[in-house]
């Protein structure tokens, strides 16, 4: 490889690495090259991260995880997934949680109040896209039910009936949100009591993405919060590229697959 083209190979992957918010190690790092039409070996490109000091940083720190478990309140449902979580269609199987988020404000008098924030995404077992989210202050039923409206919709575009896990949060015990996914005929799955791997997909991504735009990092009102967390998930459907998905973001994927069976 000549100098001139080594050049441009280190500039290209400092590029990638500082786009992706400095989160992409040398196997991301990788097939972003591929898009791009370049192959190059994976031990160049570690060189090339440790010539500039490229290194992904996960931050281990874990904020205390929001519980919606309040026994039995209203109606359980089925284990259906029962952790086959992944579909060859998409829609066939749709995964939702909820998650809280800190950030900080001051009050009229200058003194710093802790406050939280909570994200109730809908997320397709297929590719792993976020198709409809809720992002508010408090955990109310509008935190579920709203996005539910919009994952209902995506739900019809398929030609089987969709399932949609959760655990046993309240918000998924309650009625309106039973009727809703039984008027639309959609199949209810919970994951057991207690279990959080029965809804993996959901802890990963919530894992993945507290780890990449939000540990280590301070908010300063719900606005600022909410447009970073608005931004990822902007990203993480459209850019952030995934091995499983053969080097493309969960749209890419969609759009690629359905190009391919029409």
């Amino acid at each position: 490889m000549s100098e001139e083209k080594m050049t441009h190979i280190e500039k290209l992957i400092q590029t990638i690495f500082e786009e992706n918010d400095r989160n992409y190690g040398y196997r991301r790092i990788k097939l972003a090259l591929v898009n791009m039409g370049y192959q190059i070996n994976h031990k160049k490109i570690r060189r090339i991260m440790k010539k500039y000091n490229l290194v992904c940083i996960s931050f281990t720190r874990r904020s205390r995880r929001y519980r919606s478990y309040k026994g039995l309140v209203g109606t359980l449902a089925k284990n259906k997934v029962n952790r086959r979580f992944f579909s060859t269609m998409p829609k066939q199987k749709i995964f939702t949680d909820i998650s809280e988020f800190h950030y900080t404000e001051r009050n009229s008098e200058g003194i710093k109040l802790k406050r939280k924030a909570y994200l109730s995404p809908f997320l397709d077992g297929f590719n792993g896209e976020i198709i409809a989210y809720q992002f508010q202050q408090k955990p109310t039923l509008d935190c579920v039910l709203i996005p539910l409206k919009t994952a209902i919709k995506e739900s019809k575009k398929t030609n089987f009936r969709t399932t949609i896990h959760s655990d046993q949060g309240w918000h998924y015990q309650n009625q309106q949100y039973v009727r809703q996914l039984k008027q639309s005929k959609l199949y209810q799955s919970m994951s057991r009591k207690g279990n959080c791997l029965d809804n993996a997909l959901m802890e990963n991504f919530f894992g993945l993405m507290k780890q990449e735009m939000y540990y280590g990092r301070s908010f300063s009102s719900f606005e600022e919060l909410k447009r970073a967390v608005t931004n990822y998930i902007d990203y993480y459907n459209n850019h952030r590229i995934k091995a499983k998905l053969t080097g493309m973001s969960p749209v890419q994927y969609r759009i690629h697959t359905s190009r391919m069976t029409s």
